[in-house]
């Protein structure tokens, strides 16, 4: 068992060396051994200086608190408690701690400092308190008064709305009826009103559990989602954002404050989430919600139903839905919006439903679980066939249709009930061009797969030609078309499985690109061409056509801009296939001819897949706006922008990022803004690929272009997320890049580096033995020296970082001499102890900086006769040990030569050695001739 004392004087040393998570780790180890009360005492001060420094200050105080228990006058704890509940905004309990430790030392000047700064705080607080109470009146009676000047009103909505985001002002609207007032202001039935009411309403809320639920309660969620079913684009979404802050509260989500004595209440939110859950889901199938109200709906459904974290056992949401509200997500993907009995819907309503029917089945843990799912969905589309009954029967196949777009299996096992594939054939061949129009689309989704396809090829594809042939209606003979390019592309990139015969691909196309271009059909007919591109674009022959073609790509590009999100994925799949931007197996040649040997297939490359057709393709595709379109296209607020389309959109911009000279285009057009979403949410690849687009980025533009204002902290992340050894080289390089570029910047930017815990990353990289990832990392570090934190980190003991450094100083590449060199003239210039230091760290020390001050290269030179100034300015003892060695003669040498324009800076640096050398009167001056 290890000893608790010994544990404190480990997490003692750990904070001294500023790593306060493995101190936290010691003092939690010596807290659960310890049986001492005056030891335990200490021990919880300490860990709470750690959690102070860490900015967890709810943990402080409570460590703090738990010392005082111990002992009451632990003036240490007093302190630190009072530290921490100021940063946790308590001021008047922060004052009392305080005022407690002045009283124990009087003398103390900083404790006198921290209540003179305290008691300031309060009396400010109090004040704003009253005139925000004033503001907050003055504000509901300029809005209620109908004769108010329209300029007077913007502006009263317009603070309260900033106010509402406060915590001091929205607890004062609170508190002051301002909820009952918000009502009014929404029952005006003026929409500007309406909005500022919702919108502040939605700022109180959020992080505050006990308020968000007070005010759920208060205004009904009845009420919040017949306002979310008004058909007002505007007003919807500010009330779905408002249903979204309550909904995250009572999930315990978004952005966590501490409100006192509210912890202490325990709200039992279950029964709110399933009430809200429920009114959603009713939502869905009622006739007086509007499209957008509906797609509101089904995108909260979306965003919180589902597990965010798979390692969470409870999908106890999920289920809840399943048995209560699955046949009425059927009921939406079964609408067909040219009959008259069907729901208001917008063009993203039906994808959106079969997003969330996807989402939920991803979400089951176990079989029972998916087979009460299909047992449902059987269930509910065996009671729509109805062979006396057309109409109710076409309900059935687009049903099943949905379903193929989201959870993909089980609609394969849908698709193998009894009369479904039938009464899709048959459809195929009615008279009535609605029949024929769902069963397409349905023979469509049905054929996603090779195995699938090949299914249907003996079946499907002749049916298809006989429509496309027969028909006069341009909607159905495009949708037709589409599923011949479907199946046309059973063989994917593979050259030598082409489905069809040569040519006809190219044909396919052509016609697709020829509707694409015509603005007379209708867009959601339109977007059906891009759907057949989206298959076609896997034969190079295609991308080729189509690239050329920039009449076809501008009208693809503002498809994709429109409101109509379904298109996203077939957009983002065609830019995928014409950039080459999807993962490919590499073919080894043993393999090769083994499968030769054996008459087995092997996937063959088209000759305009080479990398050359490749370059052209996106050099087109980035002169056409390739780029706007997709920053357009990241900003979707939909459940349709799932995570396979953000990864398809990451993998086109790191394929666009490819050539540096592209890069300021990429950022001028946007995006460097549109990758930044990209690298935090999604699949795991497409952060990858994200953040490496953005690691392409920052290693060589300013990043105060590339990234202004607060944007470029939230790039640091996405690069750390690099330094990976599980990242391949040319990742970890460009990130480190990217990191030197940034550290170079500013001090607020090395410190959000360090935050996000890179520099122990950075640390290895400087031992790699590939020479320009050692380079990047010596490089990364030469500029985060100038840092204090970063600085400490080399004082502290037993570490060696100024050995490594010292050692990198002597290696052959001059690259990394010029980094190592310039960090150890940084940290010996500002911190003395690291000059003595260096001296002990090895036994080269002298033989390095010898070679640093000869060196040819300038630079360098330069970097080491600054390191010999930094030491003999840093103390006489050290400067004696320098003179006494052969040091004294490079420096003699240097500081005698003749000034020279190119070399003077060297000269004078020298001669300012020998200066002090005299001041110390360890040389004497040379006797003039």
């Amino acid at each position: 068992m290890e000893d608790p004392i010994q544990l404190k004087e480990e997490g003692n040393k750990y904070f001294q060396a500023s790593d306060y998570e493995k101190a936290v780790q010691s003092y939690t180890q010596a807290i659960k051994l310890n049986k001492d009360k005056a030891l335990q005492a200490v021990l919880y001060r300490n860990r709470a200086a750690c959690f102070l420094k860490k900015e967890e200050y709810v943990k402080a105080a409570s460590d703090a608190s738990r010392a005082i228990d111990i002992n009451a006058s632990d003036i240490k704890a007093l302190y630190r408690r009072s530290q921490a509940l100021e940063k946790l905004g308590k001021l008047d309990q922060a004052f009392k701690d305080a005022q407690k430790c002045a009283t124990i030392e009087p003398r103390n000047k900083n404790f006198q400092e921290t209540l003179r700064r305290l008691g300031a705080n309060i009396q400010e607080k109090l004040r704003i308190q009253f005139s925000t109470d004033m503001r907050v009146q003055k504000m509901f009676e300029i809005l209620l008064d109908e004769n108010s000047e329209k300029e007077k009103r913007e502006k009263a909505a317009n603070n309260l709305i900033v106010l509402g985001r406060e915590e001091a002002g929205a607890e004062r609207i609170f508190q002051n009826n301002g909820v009952s007032l918000l009502l009014q202001l929404i029952e005006t039935k003026n929409a500007e009103l309406i909005l500022a009411a919702v919108r502040t309403l939605s700022g109180m809320c959020t992080g505050h559990k006990a308020r968000a639920t007070a005010i759920l309660h208060y205004l009904g969620i009845d009420n919040i989602c017949m306002w979310m079913s008004v058909d007002n684009e505007e007003i919807s979404l500010a009330v779905c954002n408002l249903l979204q802050s309550i909904t995250d509260c009572l999930l315990g989500q978004g952005k966590e404050e501490h409100h006192g004595k509210e912890e202490a209440v325990v709200l039992d939110t279950k029964k709110d989430l399933r009430m809200i859950t429920m009114r959603l889901l009713d939502m869905l199938v009622s006739k007086n919600v509007s499209g957008q109200g509906r797609d509101r709906a089904l995108n909260l459904l979306n965003k919180n139903i589902p597990r965010k974290d798979l390692k969470d056992h409870d999908n106890s949401r999920t289920t809840f839905v399943i048995d209560n509200g699955l046949k009425k997500i059927l009921k939406v993907v079964g609408q067909i919006p040219e009959m008259p009995d069907c729901l208001p819907l917008t063009e993203n309503t039906q994808l959106t439903a079969s997003v969330l029917l996807n989402k939920l089945y991803d979400d089951l843990r176990c079989d029972p679980e998916r087979d009460n799912y299909r047992v449902i969905c059987e269930e509910y589309i065996k009671s729509k066939i109805d062979p006396q009954d057309m109409d109710k029967t076409l309900h059935a196949i687009q049903m099943v249709s949905g379903v193929l777009q989201g959870p993909f299996d089980l609609g394969n096992k849908l698709l193998g009930m009894k009369g479904i594939m039938e009464m899709m054939v048959a459809l195929c061949g009615s008279e009535r061009e609605i029949d024929q129009l769902v069963a397409v689309e349905a023979l469509i989704h049905a054929s996603t797969k090779l195995s699938r396809a090949t299914f249907i090829i003996s079946n499907g594809v002749t049916l298809l030609k006989e429509i496309y042939k027969k028909t006069k209606n341009e909607k159905i003979k495009i949708r037709a078309l589409v599923g011949l390019c479907k199946l046309g592309s059973a063989g994917g990139t593979d050259y030598g499985l082409r489905q069809f015969a040569e040519g006809s691909t190219e044909k396919l196309a052509k016609q697709c690109r020829k509707w694409l271009c015509n603005t007379s059909i209708d867009a959601r007919t339109r977007k059906w061409a891009v759907e057949g591109l989206a298959y076609l674009t896997f034969d190079a022959d295609v991308k080729d056509d189509f690239v050329e073609d920039e009449p076809a790509l501008q009208a693809m590009f503002e498809l994709a801009k429109t409101s109509d999100k379904t298109i996203l994925y077939s957009v983002a799949s065609a830019l995928v296939n014409c950039t080459n931007s999807y993962d490919t197996k590499e073919l080894v040649p043993e393999l090769v001819q083994l499968a030769k040997f054996s008459k087995q297939h092997v996937p063959e490359e088209h000759p305009k897949d080479k990398k050359d057709f490749v370059v052209k393709r996106v050099k087109r595709l980035l002169k056409a706006g390739v780029v706007s379109a997709l920053a357009c296209m990241v900003k979707a607020d939909s459940a349709i922008l799932t995570d396979q389309s953000k990864e398809l959109i990451a993998r086109v911009f790191l394929a666009l990022c490819e050539d540096p000279k592209d890069r300021g285009t990429i950022v001028a057009q946007g995006g460097g803004k549109a990758l930044i979403p990209l690298a935090v949410e999604g699949t795991e690849v497409g952060k990858i690929k994200a953040s490496h687009a953005l690691a392409k980025i920052a290693a060589i533009s300013n990043p105060d272009m590339a990234f202004p204002g607060e944007r470029v902290y939230e790039v640091v992340r996405p690069l750390v997320s690099l330094l990976n050894t599980e990242r391949d080289g040319l990742q970890n390089y460009e990130a480190l890049l990217g990191l030197t570029n940034f550290s170079g910047r500013s001090d607020k930017l090395r410190m959000k580096i360090i935050k996000e815990r890179a520099l122990p990353d950075i640390e290895n990289y400087m031992f790699e033995n590939h020479d320009q990832l050692r380079q990047a990392a010596t490089e990364c570090m030469c500029n985060l020296v100038v840092n204090k934190e970063v600085q400490e980190r080399f004082v502290a003991d037993g570490n060696d970082r100024l050995k490594l450094v010292v050692l990198l100083c002597g290696e052959d590449d001059e690259k990394v001499q010029v980094a190592a060199a310039g960090a150890l003239a940084m940290l010996t210039a500002a911190q003395k102890k690291l000059c003595s230091k260096m001296t002990e760290v090895t036994t080269q020390w002298l033989e390095i900086l010898q070679r640093l001050c000869l060196h040819d290269n300038m630079e360098v030179q330069h970097r080491g006769l600054v390191i010999a100034f930094n030491l003999i300015s840093a103390d006489k003892e050290l400067a004696k040990k320098l003179v006494e060695t052969e040091l004294l003669e490079i420096l003699t040498y240097i500081g005698k030569q003749e000034d020279d324009p190119k070399k003077q800076r060297i000269i004078n640096v020298a001669r300012d050695c020998l200066t002090k050398c005299m001041d110390y009167g360890l040389i004497k001056p040379l006797a003039r001739a």
